[in-house]
């Protein structure tokens, strides 16, 4: 067995004159073993010593003690004739200590690891486990020194947004698709930031992008060469989003063919009073919207003159402001599928059931699970009265989008009731549905014939936007590329953001980011 010898725990380059135990510290005293030094100033090497003074450092901890460093450093004569410099410090190799360091490079490189992975405080209290003398400002400004490492230029990359602060300011994050890791964090998400970034990078073939415009813009200005890829996921989200839309367009319809466009308030309960009462109030400003846009009026207009707000406009003016029950997502909805096996296999008894939940870990009381029981009896009736309370235009347009045999029968009931009486929904739900499958088989030939199709369903809207962005579109169906490696990096970004309570700055963010990949 090789025996241990003191110098191999020095940095290398040096020897050992002492080592002695100070309490909880370890004190080593070390020298240089190099007879020369070179100037920094004009490099020439000399050997004339002036003085000597001792350099105390910071290095690795040794069998749970702390380490001190003395270093036994020397000044030199500098002899060229046209030097400024004439006395100066010897200097030692960068990757062993370098100028005015406090820390061996080796326990600089581990601060700078401890503060990437796990930020200031929470850094600084698992170096205090490990023996190392650092807080946490100290390890941010070591991150922040060191900034990101030189990235490779990239040829496909991946751009999207994420929230500084969620609906007030945004960032943009971009990525190299081909490396698998961000390599560029912007202050925000306007086209001529994105713009003026991509300039820079002209060899960039692909950028892959949501479904924005911002970054669709940018890209055609900085890089008319390079082709735009559309994410698939946001395609298959906003087909889906486009169906709902539908839905909430044709709720009047499907409110009569359920036989429910007259509502009697004596039946109502008071909760459900209240929603009515706002529902006449929200029809009032319905019809007084589109009677000015009936008159010509632009939504600048109307919004001018009515004081509400432009979305709110524009979504009474596409007829997606008619629901008049809005149900609240309940606390047992991550709980649904279990209660729903449990019904299946004989439990209908609510306490028994509530019993069964809180070993689930369910932490609502017995009446909301008394309320589920009871109204699931009553829906297996499936009589005509529960035909009358239409569900939201949410729950029906995922039961029109789910297989039959997952329904109760009363469900079955009111989706087949719905489709007979708004047959207009069949046609936008298979139009939505041969879209899902041509991104899936990526059988882009189709895509001409859909969206032809779609222009004369219910989501000519959404049709209208694949038509605009048919290019990246046609390349999302075909290429390999998609914006899902932004999209986890987006999460990561968020861990570390929440690791710094939202506080850090955006060169942290991007040191700690990038630095850590």
């Amino acid at each position: 067995m090789r025996s241990l010898r003191p110098s191999a725990f020095v940095p290398p380059g040096f020897s050992v004159e002492s080592a002695v135990h100070d309490g909880a510290m370890t004190v080593i005293t070390v020298r240089h073993m190099s007879k020369s030094s070179r100037c920094p100033d004009c490099e020439a090497i000399t050997e004339r010593i002036h003085s000597r003074y001792l350099r105390r450092l910071a290095d690795l901890p040794l069998a749970g003690r702390q380490v001190q460093l003395v270093v036994v450093a020397r000044r030199f004569r500098c002899d060229a004739t046209l030097c400024r410099r004439a006395i100066f410090t010897e200097r030692f190799s960068a990757d062993v200590l370098a100028p005015r360091a406090r820390r061996t490079a080796r326990l600089d490189c581990l601060v700078h690891h401890l503060g990437l992975a796990l930020g200031g405080r929470p850094a600084a209290s698992f170096a205090r486990r490990l023996m190392l003398p650092v807080s946490n400002d100290t390890l941010l400004r070591v991150v922040r020194k060191r900034g990101c490492p030189p990235i490779p230029p990239p040829i496909v990359v991946g751009i999207d947004d994420w929230a500084w602060r969620r609906n007030q300011r945004y960032g943009t994050i971009i990525c190299d698709l081909e490396r698998r890791r961000p390599i560029r964090l912007l202050p925000d998400r306007e086209p001529a930031t994105a713009q003026a970034w991509l300039a820079g990078q002209p060899q960039i073939a692909i950028v892959s992008r949501d479904r924005g415009g911002g970054y669709s813009l940018a890209a055609a200005k900085a890089l008319p060469q390079a082709t735009q890829v559309a994410d698939r996921w946001h395609l298959m989200e906003n087909a889906s989003h486009a169906f709902l839309d539908a839905v909430r367009k044709s709720i009047r319809q499907i409110r009569t063919a359920i036989g429910a466009a007259i509502i009697d308030p004596d039946l109502l309960t008071a909760a459900e009073r209240i929603q009515y009462e706002g529902y006449l109030r929200r029809e009032d400003a319905n019809a007084a919207i589109l009677a000015r846009a009936e008159k010509g009026a632009s939504i600048k207009e109307i919004v001018r003159e009515t004081g509400y707000s432009r979305g709110l406009v524009r979504r009474i003016l596409r007829g997606q402001r008619s629901d008049v029950f809005r149900t609240r997502e309940s606390s047992l909805e991550s709980y649904l599928p279990w209660l729903d096996a449990q019904w299946t296999a004989g439990v209908q008894n609510g306490s028994e059931l509530w019993r069964r939940l809180k070993s689930q870990g369910f932490r609502g009381c017995l009446r909301v699970v008394s309320e589920w029981a009871g109204r699931r009896r009553r829906a297996e009736k499936a009589d005509a009265e529960s035909l009358r309370r239409v569900p939201s235009a949410r729950t029906i347009a995922r039961l029109m989008t789910t297989g039959r045999d997952t329904l109760s029968k009363s469900e079955t009931v009111a989706i087949a009731t719905i489709e007979s009486g708004v047959p207009l929904l069949i046609e936008a739900r298979a139009v939505i549905a041969a879209f899902h499958a041509m991104i899936r088989k990526k059988d882009e030939a189709q895509l001409d014939v859909w969206i032809e199709q779609a222009r004369s369903s219910l989501v000519t809207s959404f049709a209208n936007g694949v038509a605009k962005d048919r290019t990246a579109v046609r390349a999302a169906i075909i290429s390999a590329w998609s914006n899902g490696q932004t999209e986890g990096q987006i999460t990561k970004l968020k861990l570390v953001k929440r690791q710094m309570y939202g506080r850090a700055k955006l060169d942290l963010l991007e040191a700690r980011l990038i630095g850590a990949c």
